[in-house]
């Protein structure tokens, strides 16, 4: 019981370091949102969006610090040899639980460009984080329903063209996107809901990446493979701050962006969306079989 109590306190004080940590970096990334909100000179807002990035890696870093207080966690991070914060890629991960975006996070900051992810249009409205998200260059992603194009045809395409043009502002900048393709984090039950071949992954849903890759893909310089492993077990992020964090296995790889990826017509061309979807799932096929030989693998290691 005393331990129990004692691990608790050691969650809360490292929950409570985070929060402090977020309210101290968010406060001046409203302040320099605002600027660049209402300063609509492109160079002073390309200049804010670089200070607003500085000041979310240190977040990143600081609680990258927090976090790891207390934890004895192994880290096996294979394949960052060849990243580099001046190119452009989409991130192609496995999800399991919200931890993996801590671990993304810390593995990846400083090495590649800010982490951003697909944030649908509507949530530009939503308060203060709306607005913050925008100052950090978030890609904001229009789709239209089937039922609302099945009402209004003629604005069949127009929703990827928007999406198209959000994304032209990252020409100029080098961007990480991240693109959770399973659409949802992995669990037994899930899995036995979609009817899942693979061990232990979802099927990918191919709509989002393709989306990506039609709006991005001639500026990404490679899509960056990566799977995580948690080879006792998924990690929750209470269990993660109480300090029960013990061994992490990432491994990225890194895929060419093949100009058949980006120039094909996902939304009405079957064939083109039939060999899209072949070459997802080969993908998620050779993650699989990673997955249980890296599980196997550290099994079979001694204990430290």
């Amino acid at each position: 019981m005393f331990k129990k109590i004692l691990r608790n306190l050691h969650g809360i004080a490292i929950f409570s370091a985070s929060t402090v940590n977020t309210i101290i970096c968010f406060v001046p990334i409203m302040m320099l949102a605002l600027l660049k909100f209402l300063i609509p000179i492109l160079t002073f807002r390309k200049i804010m969006t670089n200070w607003i990035m500085f000041v979310g890696e240190q977040w990143v870093a600081c609680n990258s610090i927090i976090f790891s207080i207390g934890c004895k966690t192994t880290w096996d991070v294979r394949g960052l040899e060849s990243l580099s914060k001046d190119d452009w890629y989409l991130l192609i991960p496995n999800h399991q639980t919200w931890v993996d975006i801590v671990v993304l996070q810390t593995v990846l900051n400083r090495r590649i460009p800010f982490l951003k992810f697909f944030i649908k249009q509507q949530l530009i409205w939503f308060p203060f984080l709306g607005l913050a998200w925008w100052a950090m260059d978030m890609p904001f992603m229009k789709r239209y329903s089937k039922s609302y194009l099945a009402a209004y045809p003629e604005n069949k395409g127009k929703d990827l063209e928007a999406t198209r043009i959000a994304c032209e502002k990252f020409r100029d900048t080098p961007t990480s996107v991240i693109n959770f393709v399973e659409g949802t984090r992995f669990s037994e039950e899930k899995k036995a809901r979609r009817a899942s071949t693979f061990d232990n992954l979802l099927p990918p849903r191919a709509g989002g990446i393709a989306l990506a890759l039609s709006s991005m893909g001639e500026m990404f310089d490679a899509i960056l493979d990566v799977t995580i492993v948690y080879p006792r077990g998924r990690q929750q992020f209470w269990a993660m701050i109480c300090g029960d964090f013990d061994h992490v296995i990432v491994d990225i790889v890194r895929r060419p962006v093949d100009d058949w990826l980006h120039q094909g017509d996902y939304q009405n061309n079957r064939e083109f969306r039939r060999d899209f979807h072949q070459w997802m799932t080969k993908i998620w096929e050779d993650k699989d079989r990673k997955i249980n030989s890296l599980v196997a693998a550290a099994e079979n290691e001694p204990p430290t």
